[in-house]
């Protein structure tokens, strides 16, 4: 479980495909606080640490999670948010996050507004997202500004845009979502 608070950003400095899974290499400063089987939220894909070597570790994606994230369009010098798994005894500062990614969306819009920026995203699955509700784009929980069918928007203070990857997105970006967890309990209830 994790909270969609970003500790820090990593950046990919390896890529090695084996067979049809992928070994990321992410260099990051909490690696020497990491250890093997540790499970750690890459844009919000929950990933087990294999090998660690001085600041760099390495995790590995599937191919069932290179088809359903963003993790595929990842190249050597990606700015990747990170998260280690939330402690029990601590505060739940964003919301339940899983680490997983229910589809992948796309940025079709970015705007300033003279001291933070909103972003709009659209998506294609039957997911849908409530306004004042809880989401997680590439990781970050964020509030869901303005929800249409398939579309949505977030603002983003100064702090995340600075702390998060959100500072790399452009128009047509790839972003990893993960929508919240009770809208999706809600939803399945009331489809039966």
């Amino acid at each position: 479980m994790f909270t969609g608070i970003i500790e820090q950003l990593g950046t990919v400095t390896g890529i090695r495909q084996e067979n049809e899974n992928v070994h990321f290499t992410v260099k990051a400063e909490m690696t020497p606080e990491l250890k093997i089987d540790q499970s750690v939220a890459h844009n919000g894909c929950c990933l087990t640490v294999v090998e660690i070597d001085n600041d760099e570790y390495v995790v590995t994606a599937i191919l069932e999670t290179l088809k359903k994230t963003n993790l595929g369009t990842w190249e050597v010098g990606t700015k990747v948010n990170l998260e280690r798994c939330m402690i029990m005894n601590g505060r739940l500062d964003g919301h339940i996050v899983q680490g997983h990614v229910d589809a992948t969306g796309k940025c079709i819009g970015i705007e300033n507004q003279d001291g933070s920026w909103k972003y709009t995203f659209e998506y294609d699955t039957d997911m849908v997202t409530v306004e004042k509700g809880s989401i997680t784009v590439n990781g970050t929980s964020l509030t869901v500004v303005d929800s249409k069918e398939k579309q949505f928007s977030v603002c983003i203070i100064p702090y995340t845009q600075e702390f998060t990857n959100f500072h790399t997105l452009e128009i047509g970006s790839t972003i990893n979502l993960e929508f919240d967890i009770i809208g999706k309990y809600v939803a399945k209830l009331f489809a039966k």
